[in-house]
């Protein structure tokens, strides 16, 4: 692994624990055992960074994207492994809050081009659920209340709403009740997916 990939591997779990305002180039470097002036010469600022950490995260949301335009996938195992993907980092800790949902949290504080690279994740995020939703709709595996587009955001606020939930009651269990309880609402007919299968 190359160094400036252990950087932002450490500025993600940092941010996941701290949040933003809560790390300092200090606390990477002990981490990962360099330099302060070696990050400054990947990362020229902490915005610069903590970029880098939103922008993997939006790598993989468009990749998965990408995937959905293939006609053969199941809508309902698409949104359980998306949960059962947080229940299981929930559960042994490796990402116990989303990078995007910490440093939504900080949008006030945040410098402006970070605030907008947030906003860029949250738009591909609802986008990507917004697809998935629409074409699980047309094969009649969800039953929407309402447009794609709001559901898609509720199911956001759902899933986020269930990080805070865990992390508030220091139970990584209540995640997986209110996220499974989210599925059941959506879903028509078909078994919901967990972590395990």
């Amino acid at each position: 692994m190359t160094t400036q990939q252990k950087l932002i591997d450490s500025a993600r779990y940092l941010i996941q624990t701290r949040g933003y305002n809560g790390f300092s180039y200090a606390d990477v470097a002990e981490q990962v055992q360099v330099r302060k002036a070696s990050i400054h010469h990947h990362f020229p600022s902490k915005s610069d960074l903590a970029r880098a950490v939103v922008e993997e995260s939006r790598a993989g949301i468009v990749e998965q994207i990408a995937l959905l335009e293939g006609d053969d996938f199941d809508p309902v195992k698409k949104l359980g492994f998306y949960t059962g993907y947080w229940e299981q980092c929930i559960a042994d800790a490796s990402a116990p809050f989303c990078v995007a949902g910490m440093l939504a949290a900080e949008l006030p504080s945040l410098p402006p081009e970070l605030a907008e690279c947030v906003r860029a994740h949250f738009r591909d995020l609802s986008r990507w659920l917004e697809t998935i939703l629409t074409k699980g709709a047309q094969q009649g595996a969800f039953r929407l209340q309402g447009a794609a587009s709001s559901e898609a955001e509720a199911f956001i606020s759902l899933i986020y709403g269930a990080m805070l939930t865990a992390r508030a009651f220091g139970d990584p269990s209540k995640f997986a009740d209110v996220a499974r309880g989210g599925l059941r609402r959506l879903v028509s007919t078909a078994a919901i997916p967990t972590a395990q299968g």
